[in-house]
């Protein structure tokens, strides 16, 4: 009897000492040597001290206590901004919590960044940088983020990003929330666009910002999101290797200046597909350092169309090989599938196919213009990217201004062009296609008739351009 009381009276100390709540367990030490004394007093059996029972009901198990986070944070390896102090009001500068936020989870493998459902959360230009984050981090989008509009901001910042991801080692982008830009303030600066006119006139002249930028990563995957309104390129990928955007929307108005969908620039091993792109320019541009990209059941417009280039600006050398667009459908678009570039640049773009393409209401579906000028005079120079093995498959569909345009410099041809299965019809009448110094194949008849395209093979010059 009396080593009953002695083990109830030991039982009843621990749990007043222990404080599940706190996340310690005071004197472990002196219930360390009474746990020992009580195995040993109970002919063998040993009664477990390390389970308590707390006051939300839970039973604590053994070093439970202690491996819980203070301040409560820290969700297993989730961190939710939420928890760092963010409001998501829609009103107040939620900033600095998704900077505490991703400085903790940046130093947790395979932590995820928690942005809920449900938040309107208000950000100024921020950067989630590594190199030394740990590595596969998850930014689980579910609410909203929306920009900072602010004149004082922006003119003093001259950011040309407003979310950046840098240097990190496996990172994605996953969710069902938005990133709203607000671009409407830098886009118009007349109040019948506009009614906040006197920002955006204050706006207008200032840098326009990418919304979300990735520069320097590898193994980038952005699915299910959507950013809108961007003031300039909605989704960027500077100098990024192993990248994957997939159930991605881009959505701006067609008149909103320069917002490309994606913009790729040195990056390689890219898949794009099952995205859906709204802009006011390229829904894909692809720049010079670009190579092995895929895209692919894509859809395009309002906007530009996809394009390779503008490439060759100021006399600068360019290189692009390896890219295939293959069942997309293009819609209401300036061009359909397009390279560009400048005259007096260098360098090569090469091994290129468009493939499975439908288009409806497009100006011209098909354009090689090796003449490209975005103001009102540009400088004329022999020197130009040269443009080689570039292949046009199954290409249907509807046209408003000119089928096919290969506008090709005189001292460099475009070389290589091959057209199969054609078929671009127009409910008026309108320009025939145009050929300027391109030389390549019809391997089927083609509707319209390309016949202006010449026979024969050009060898194109070697500019030091890695196939």
């Amino acid at each position: 009897m009396g080593r009953f009381y002695n083990v109830a009276f030991t039982l009843i100390i621990a749990s007043f000492l222990c404080s599940p709540r706190a996340g310690t367990c005071h004197g472990d030490k002196g219930l360390g040597k009474q746990k020992q004394a009580v195995g040993r007093g109970g002919h063998g059996r040993s009664l477990r001290m390390s389970n308590f029972m707390g006051d939300d009901g839970h039973m604590w198990e053994d070093g439970e206590m202690d491996a819980q986070p203070k301040g409560g944070k820290k969700k297993g390896n989730v961190f939710s901004v939420l928890d760092y102090g963010a409001k998501g009001n829609g009103h107040s500068d939620d900033t600095k919590a998704f900077e505490s936020a991703w400085a903790e989870a940046c130093q947790v493998e395979g932590s995820t960044i928690e942005v809920p459902s449900g938040y309107v959360f208000l950000l100024q230009p921020i950067s989630f940088s590594g190199p030394d984050c740990a590595s596969n981090l998850i930014f689980q989008l579910d609410g909203e983020i929306k920009a900072i509009v602010s004149s004082e901001l922006w003119s003093s910042t001259r950011l040309l990003q407003w979310i950046e991801f840098t240097k990190l080692q496996g990172i994605t982008i996953t969710g069902t929330g938005i990133i709203e830009g607000q671009g409407s303030a830098w886009w118009y600066d007349s109040p019948e666009y506009n009614p906040g006119a006197e920002l955006a006139s204050e706006l207008h002249s200032s840098t326009k910002p990418t919304a979300v930028r990735f520069y320097g990563s590898t193994g980038v995957t952005v699915s299910g999101i959507t950013i809108q309104n961007s003031p300039q390129t909605h989704l960027k990928f500077d100098d990024c290797t192993n990248v994957e955007v997939s159930g991605f929307t881009a959505s701006s108005p067609g008149n909103s200046p320069n917002t490309d969908g994606i913009h790729l620039q040195n990056s390689r091993n890219v898949n794009i597909y099952s995205t859906d792109l709204q802009c006011g320019d390229d829904c894909i541009s692809i720049q010079t350092g670009c190579s092995n990209v895929n895209i692919h059941n894509v859809r395009c417009g309002p906007g530009h169309g996809i394009s390779i280039g503008g490439l060759g600006k100021d006399g600068s050398k360019a290189c692009v090989s390896n890219i295939t667009v293959r069942d997309v459908e293009i819609q209401n678009t300036l061009t359909g599938v397009r390279i560009k570039t400048w005259q007096g640049g260098s360098g090569s773009v090469q091994g290129i196919m468009f493939s499975n393409i439908q288009v409806s209401g497009v100006e011209t579906p098909i354009v090689i213009d090796q003449f490209y000028c975005d103001k009102e005079h540009c400088r004329n120079d022999s020197s130009a990217v040269s443009v080689s093995a570039i292949n046009y498959v199954n290409i249907k569909g509807t046209y408003t201004v000119k089928p096919v345009h290969f506008a090709c410099s005189d001292s460099m041809p475009c070389s290589g062009v091959s057209l199969s299965n054609i078929e671009l019809t127009s409910r008026k009448e309108t320009e025939q296609p145009y050929c300027l110094n391109a030389y390549g194949e019809l391997e089927t008849i083609t509707v319209p008739p390309v016949t202006c395209l010449r026979k024969g093979k050009v060898k194109p010059p070697v500019y030091g351009c890695l196939a």
